[in-house]
């Protein structure tokens, strides 16, 4: 397939993301589709999350790829990833878009979306390890949601180092921060988390500029405490949240239960634009205000309690 690189879209530390427009009439793509790319030295995460991708199959609650090849541009080679195109941006830029809180039937509705997802990808015998709604994508005018960004999803079972730390460490669950485990109800916590930010605007851990990885990382894995459920929630919503947030795994709720919860296992109203919602709440100063670390994923944990991002705290996106 013929194809050019069009405008970029989204820049991370392993991977580009441009829009793709073919140049002929041989593709049965859509026009545009985005392709996402990364220098052939460094695309292990770009081969991973083709991998998962090619393996999850077809589902309308997953992103789509359409395939991928690899280019010389500049003297570089790049190995790319045909993908759909959101033009609807992520959840996390809807949400931040209109008014910095969704009303509880959206919430509902794109909570429904994202445990299917989860469903899917668990039943296929992965976990995706980065529940965020960053990496929840948005379509048709935020009518349609669907998870994507699979580069450290995992098999279920496979095994890490100790130092090795996956995912976003807002929404690292207890047991991957004590016991190095991302197993699917590891996913489910995270979906908890996304929940909160949905309703709150804010990240379910209170945390300010300047937190400590390590003090988050404690309060994740050690004692009872817990992150906090917002009041505004209905009854259905709280007890929703109390299945996804038990420290014991064995004892968390998987995604194919919480679909037969109250708060998500109906048909709510799809017919609301966000756009009618009238005197949105205010949103956070920055989208979610809090340390640059603590949305970000990470590959391997400092070795001591006193290093700092400053210090060389390394994001792989």
């Amino acid at each position: 397939m013929n194809w050019v690189r069009g405008a970029s879209i989204g820049r991370g530390s392993f991977a580009t993301i441009n829009i793709a427009i073919p140049t002929n009439d041989s593709t049965h793509f859509p026009s545009p589709f985005v392709v996402k790319s990364s220098n052939t030295h460094t695309s292990h995460m770009l081969n991973n999350e083709k991998h998962v991708l090619h393996n999850l199959g077809s589902s309308p609650y997953i992103i789509t790829c359409f395939g991928d090849d690899h280019t010389v541009e500049n003297g570089q080679e790049f190995h790319n990833l045909f993908l759909e195109h959101a033009a609807g941006g992520s959840l996390a830029d809807h949400l931040d878009n209109h008014g910095g809180r969704f009303p509880e039937p959206h919430v509902r509705r794109y909570t429904r979306t994202i445990a299917e997802a989860l469903k899917h990808v668990h039943a296929r015998g992965f976990v995706h390890c980065d529940v965020k709604l960053q990496n929840i994508l948005v379509f048709d005018e935020g009518n349609v949601v669907k998870i994507a960004d699979f580069g450290l999803a995992k098999a279920r079972g496979e095994k890490y180092a100790k130092s090795e730390c996956r995912g976003t460490p807002l929404f690292m669950s207890p047991e991957s921060v004590n016991d190095n485990e991302y197993e699917p109800p590891a996913d489910v916590w995270a979906l908890g988390c996304a929940v909160v930010e949905m309703v709150t605007g804010k990240p379910a851990w209170e945390v300010g500029s300047g937190s400590n990885i390590w003090s988050l990382l404690i309060r994740i894995g050690v004692g009872d405490e817990l992150p906090k459920i917002p009041e505004e929630l209905s009854q259905e919503g709280k007890d929703f949240l109390g299945k996804c947030f038990v420290k014991d795994p064995k004892k968390r709720w998987s995604a194919e239960m919480l679909l037969n919860h109250p708060f998500i296992a109906h048909q709510y109203d799809h017919t609301v634009s966000l756009d009618k919602v009238k005197d949105p709440l205010p949103s956070p100063s920055t989208h979610f205000d809090f340390p640059h670390w603590a949305s970000t994923p990470t590959l391997s944990l400092p070795s001591s309690p006193d290093w700092s991002e400053s210090d060389g705290w390394i994001n792989v996106r």
